[in-house]
């Protein structure tokens, strides 16, 4: 895997601008935006009793570390409101590292590459549009193929918004 990824998702509130807002306050620790992909409404993953969310996954740039990206993201979430009281329940915002180049890890606070991106479409969909050929650096499959393999029934739209 050539590059670091995260994957954004909001379904409270405006959900197009939580996605920019987010996009803005990672800019102010040091993250830059290299490159997009479109905009998703999926479908709720785990909890399914709430409002579709919409997804995007940015490629990234920054000096921080993985440690340094995860406190990054979570101050973002948490500058943003985002209040944790149940897995998979609704949110403001929610920032995951995909993936950061080929680094494997398994920490307490930190998992990379991140452990659900091969059964979930909403994560796959947007990132096979932006490195479809880049691989896996666990599964050695690209993410168009891990799409292809994909058993997530949840839906994935694309949409016409644009950040």
């Amino acid at each position: 895997m050539n590059g670091i990824y995260l994957l954004l998702g909001s379904n409270i509130g405006d959900r197009l601008d939580n996605l920019k807002t987010a996009i803005d306050r990672l800019g102010s620790h040091n993250i830059v935006v290299i490159d997009e992909s479109s905009v998703y409404e999926t479908a709720p993953w785990g909890e399914q009793d709430q409002s579709w969310f919409l997804n995007i996954v940015l490629q990234i740039d920054t000096p921080q570390n993985e440690a340094d990206l995860l406190t990054s993201c979570l101050q973002t979430e948490n500058e943003m409101g985002r209040v944790r009281n149940e897995k998979w329940g609704a949110r403001i915002i929610d920032i995951d590292i995909l993936y950061y180049h080929d680094t494997v890890m398994d920490t307490e606070s930190l998992i990379i590459p991140h452990p659900g991106i091969a059964t979930r479409r909403f994560t796959l969909i947007p990132l096979a549009e932006l490195c479809p050929n880049e691989l896996h650096p666990v599964l050695h499959l690209s993410q168009a193929e891990l799409l292809l393999n994909c058993e997530d029934p949840l839906d994935c739209k694309l949409t016409e918004f644009t950040l």
